[in-house]
């Protein structure tokens, strides 16, 4: 084994970085703690440490001096299962000079995959000269379980696919002067990231090719990412339940009904079964839950949760349900920016039963009002969606104390002005651009 491990140390060492387009991800990495990067199976994680190894490379780190591993590879099945430890053998019987006198960077890929990889990187960090730099596709990275474990020896960071101004940066479009010219093709290309989303790989490939990768990555994030990992007893249920699922996006789901559309379709399961099936997923970065805004815990627990995907494009490519509601992918692809500022969001039911689709708290524990609509409408008619879409806002405000609201839609911009509030109506490529603070 210590000689596959050399071997791919050393392919490493020869390797030509593919770093891609620079992530708008503001990590900081601090002496003394494991830098974490978590999110979903093909979001950029790998690109993302091979952007920090080019860093250090500029500021004179040696190549010889850095170690990665993926552990997706299958030469390292052996390491995985129980004997993490002979990594560094294996690279200072390479560099034995290098052993407590030179920093060594040390970069783990998909480390989740290892068994006991928490006390092995807390151990390290206390009797080895280095970094280590750790990507992960689980949101148990996350957990006070691997603090407590890890001896508060870590700063975790999420990563997403890419965001509209990462797709722009990737098209090589200039989206800081709005000039007249840059509206119309920034307008183009968000129709575009409309379609594809954000999943780097697909950023520029033909639709039926997309499409086919998209849903290569839907079966591996169910086989591999959930069912293989939590050894589900019921592995088609979990397939069926996560189908579901993502057929609803931006929509009200319940454990009940879950359960009782599996067992329409024969499968024993129980509420509980389909509860872990939902924190498999969202451990997985795969879907996300939101529940009503309320200060009562019952009360979020006993209310039906909304759903939303981690890439409204993945959700296109598995149900084509999904794909004929607009209105539901927007909303989706409005969450997942929300959701890269901040956990705290929810979905709020007016005194009056009127529905908010997003009640956002920032780092600040500043409130943030937002309703997503495909059109508006005009306000003269005071009818149909604009007087829904402005009287859920309206009635929402003086209930949590707040004075203004935001109306995402496609095309829409405009103020509209009530008893002293304000609703800001923008269309979605121009919110997606600015700060969620404004």
């Amino acid at each position: 084994m210590l000689e596959i491990l050399k071997e791919i140390i050393l392919d490493f060492q020869e390797e030509a970085l593919e770093t891609g387009i620079k992530r708008h991800l503001p990590y900081k990495y601090l002496p003394g703690k494991a830098f974490v990067c978590i999110g979903v199976r093909r979001c950029g994680k790998s690109t993302l440490l091979y952007q920090i190894i080019a860093d250090l490379e500029t500021q004179g780190v040696k190549r010889e001096n850095i170690l990665y591993l993926n552990f997706f590879d299958d030469r390292l099945h052996e390491i995985k299962q129980n004997n993490i430890s002979l990594v560094l053998e294996a690279y200072f019987s390479i560099y034995p000079e290098k052993k407590g006198s030179e920093k060594i960077y040390c970069f783990f890929d998909e480390l989740q995959e290892a068994a006991d990889w928490e006390p092995f990187v807390d151990r390290i960090l206390r009797t080895e000269k280095c970094s280590v730099f750790i990507s992960g596709s689980s949101a148990k990275m996350l957990s006070k379980e691997i603090a407590t474990q890890m001896r508060g020896r870590s700063l975790t960071w999420e990563l997403f696919p890419f965001s509209f101004k990462e797709f722009l940066d990737f098209k090589r479009i200039d989206y800081e002067k709005l000039t007249s010219r840059n509206r119309l093709i920034i307008q183009k290309y968000f129709n575009e990231y409309l379609i594809k989303g954000g999943f780097p790989e697909v950023s520029d490939v033909e639709d039926k090719i997309r499409s086919m990768i998209l849903q290569e990555y839907y079966k591996t994030i169910l086989h591999r990412d959930i069912i293989n990992r939590f050894d589900a007893i019921h592995p088609q249920a979990v397939v069926q339940a996560g189908f579901r699922l993502i057929s609803s996006i931006s929509s009200l789901y319940s454990i009940n009904r879950i359960t009782h559309h599996l067992k329409s379709m024969g499968y024993k399961v129980s509420k509980t079964f389909v509860s872990s099936c939902i924190s498999w997923f969202e451990d997985a970065y795969f879907l996300f839950s939101v529940p009503i805004f309320s200060p009562s815990v019952s009360r979020q627990t006993a209310n039906p949760k909304k759903i939303y995907c981690i890439d409204h494009a993945l959700a296109g490519s598995v149900s084509h349900k999904i794909l004929a509601d607009k209105g539901h992918i927007l909303e989706n692809l409005i969450f997942v920016h929300l959701r890269r500022e901040s956990e705290e969001i929810y979905y709020y039911k007016t005194g009056r039963n009127h529905e908010v689709d997003f009640v956002m708290i920032d780092s600040n524990k500043n409130k943030h009002l937002i309703q997503v609509c495909l059109s508006m409408g005009k306000p003269e008619e005071n009818a149909g969606t604009f007087k829904r879409e402005t009287r859920a806002l309206f009635s929402a405000m003086p209930e949590l104390g707040l004075d203004k609201g935001t109306i995402i839609t496609m095309n829409e911009e405009s103020v509209y002005k009530e008893h002293g509030r304000t609703i800001n109506i923008i269309p979605a490529w121009k919110y997606l651009l600015q700060g969620i603070s404004r």
